[in-house]
């Protein structure tokens, strides 16, 4: 009898600490804190501030955009102004065509009108010039001759009206000129095609003028011809109530379609390699001019009506058009849009 209490004092210790052992690891118990510990905290990721967010690689203001880039090829002709829906390009190129003729490279990277023109055909240094924002949608109305095999052998997406590419129609404006009012929706377009949005050109932006090695520019003439002996004339004016550069033609003030000043914040006369091109020419046989993007030349930058000159360098297609200023840092553009002049080699340059 007496051996039997030490073991059920032992069974009944085993209980207790059974018992102290399951409280101690029940999720429902809530253990004091020790004077020495603190609460975690979030000090190391709390401290390094948070990244900037990212701006519109095109024009430096905004968000960066999500629909596709679209590039539409624009008359620069008499019949063909007004244009309908330029001010709403993010970039605008003046390319050297046939017979000293000019055309429009528009690019749409922000804003997609719902109607843009009115659209031309494709040339043959035009996949040379877009390739640098990536695979885009091209959009155009056909081409001659090699135009149209070198556009769709790119790996552009070609969206072209006489290939029968939905969404262009023919605009009921007062300004209809025969043939050359085609007009295009982006907005559409935007919806239905899937290639890339914005990426960065390598383009830098600043609203200041502090530091850079500027001129006077308040006015840029100057001229696109290409290989041919006469040309079409360019020129910007400062506004300086509007803060942007105003296309002048013949001394006119140029308009688009709703009336607005057609004006950029930017403009940007770049220097090239242009020849003529003679496996593709118009009816009369004067050969499109091809204007070489790929490589280096001299830039001159007009900005808040002041001039800077530097350098342009573009190694490779798909890389993006560098600015540099004559010490090879960057030369920035101020935040807004910007309009492109290429110009051949030697071309004088008055601003």
């Amino acid at each position: 009898m007496t051996s039997s209490r030490p073991l059920r004092s032992f069974g009944a210790s085993l209980a207790v600490l059974a018992l102290l052992t399951t409280a101690a690891c029940s999720g429902d118990s809530k253990p004091k804190k020790s004077p020495t510990s603190s609460a975690p905290t979030s000090t190391a990721s709390s401290s390094v501030a948070p990244k900037p967010a990212a701006k519109n690689p095109f024009t430096g203001v905004g968000p960066v955009p999500t629909t596709p880039v679209i590039s539409v090829k624009i008359d620069d002709t008499p019949p063909g102004r007004p244009q309908v829906g330029i001010n709403q390009a993010d970039i605008v190129y003046i390319e050297a065509v046939e017979g000293g003729l000019t055309r429009l490279a528009a690019i749409f990277g922000t804003t997609k009108p719902r109607e843009v023109g009115y659209v031309r055909s494709t040339r043959p240094s035009d996949p040379d010039l877009l390739l640098q924002f990536g695979k885009i949608t091209a959009a155009y109305s056909g081409g001659a001759h090699d135009s149209l095999p070198l556009i769709q052998r790119s790996g552009l997406k070609s969206w072209s009206n006489d290939a029968g590419a939905p969404f262009y129609f023919r605009a009921p404006h007062a300004n209809d000129h025969g043939y050359i009012n085609l007009a295009l929706n982006l907005a559409k377009v935007a919806s239905k095609t899937h290639t890339p949005g914005p990426h960065s050109l390598g383009w830098t932006f600043s609203a200041s003028d502090a530091g850079l090695p500027v001129v006077k520019g308040t006015d840029l003439r100057t001229v696109v011809r290409g290989s041919n002996a006469g040309g079409t004339a360019v020129e910007f004016r400062w506004d300086a109530g509007l803060r942007k550069y105003v296309r002048y033609i013949d001394g006119q003030r140029q308009v688009d379609s709703a009336g607005r000043p057609v004006s950029a914040a930017n403009v940007v006369v770049q220097y090239c390699r242009v020849v003529a091109h003679r496996q593709d020419t118009d009816v009369n046989g004067n050969p499109s001019q091809f204007t070489y993007t790929v490589g280096q030349g001299s830039v001159a930058v007009f900005r808040h009506g002041k001039r800077i000159n530097g350098r342009w360098s573009r190694p490779k297609l798909s890389d993006g058009t560098h600015f540099t200023l004559p010490n090879g840092q960057p030369l920035p553009l101020v935040p807004g849009n910007t309009w492109v002049v290429l110009v051949t080699n030697g071309t004088p340059v008055a601003g």
